[in-house]
């Protein structure tokens, strides 16, 4: 009965840490004067910041693509650069700005080519 007390405490702190980092990554994210992306519109120029979830190299097309999730505590949007393998600092765990458009893509949401700020 002990391991799964320390088991269920264990997963409680886990998910207080997220829904933390949440709240932290939705600050800054206001603070920045930027859109969460929970309220970013689809075809209209965004700014959007938050924290890169994953980074992974997914061809389309026969192109090579960056592909990137990022998060900002109100939700996640994916984020690709065509054209490339690899962007130094774009990395799991970055906060990052970008600038783009979102658009549609098999249901979803994805900004492409983002003029984009290391922070």
């Amino acid at each position: 009965m002990g391991e799964k007390r320390g088991l269920l405490h264990s997963l409680n702190k886990w998910a207080n840490t997220q829904e933390i980092d949440a709240r932290d990554l939705q600050q800054a994210t206001g603070e920045a004067g930027c859109t969460s992306v929970a309220d970013a519109a689809d075809r209209v120029p965004v700014r959007l910041r938050g924290a890169l979830r994953t980074v992974t190299l997914r061809p389309r097309g026969g192109v090579p693509a960056l592909e990137a999730d990022l998060f900002d505590g109100s939700g996640s949007i994916t984020i690709v650069w065509l054209g490339r393998r690899r962007i130094v600092g774009i990395e799991p765990g970055r906060s990052i700005q970008v600038i783009g458009r979102i658009g549609r893509h098999d249901g979803a949401r994805i900004i492409y080519n983002p003029r984009y700020e290391l922070l």
